[in-house]
């Protein structure tokens, strides 16, 4: 018999699922980001209860399971030292004659387009631990950024 005679269903030629990739690492988080996530659980478990299709429910019940591992993972990050770049920083910058104001957080309260950017993102990777009058190297140029305040 053909090979194309014995497929029993649509099903064996899907995509499969994958669960949601979970950022390596610690969980680090601001207290707002733990808020968040909570808050993320709590959304999502009732758009589940209330998902009306088998389809919609399944791929809620896979975002649960990423908010779940994310809330019970979750740690405060220590606060950083007075006036040094760590997590939950609100940092002034001088890139490329450019003045930014970055907030460095966890992954899942990153936002590039609101200025919150991740921890392990390489620009906040470069600023960790930097204080204010400092210059730090970035993307292959030494002092590439001008810390200018840190709050």
């Amino acid at each position: 018999m053909s090979v194309a005679f014995r497929r029993e269903s649509d099903e064996e030629h899907l995509e499969p699922k994958f669960e949601l990739p979970i950022p390596s690492g610690p969980n680090l988080v601001t207290p707002r980001g733990l808020d968040l996530t909570r808050a993320k659980v709590a959304e999502v478990e009732a758009a589940v209860a209330a998902a009306e299709t088998e389809e919609d429910r399944t791929r809620l019940q896979r975002e649960l399971r990423y908010w779940h591992t994310r809330a019970a993972t979750a740690e405060l990050a220590p606060a950083p030292a007075e006036d040094e770049v760590g997590i939950g920083s609100v940092v002034t910058i001088r890139l490329n004659g450019q003045m930014r104001t970055l907030t460095i957080v966890g992954h899942d309260e990153a936002d590039p387009a609101h200025d919150r950017i991740a921890y392990a993102a390489p620009l906040a990777r470069a600023l960790m631990g930097a204080m204010a009058g400092e210059t730090v190297p970035f993307a292959g140029k030494a002092d590439a950024v001008e810390v200018v305040e840190v709050k």
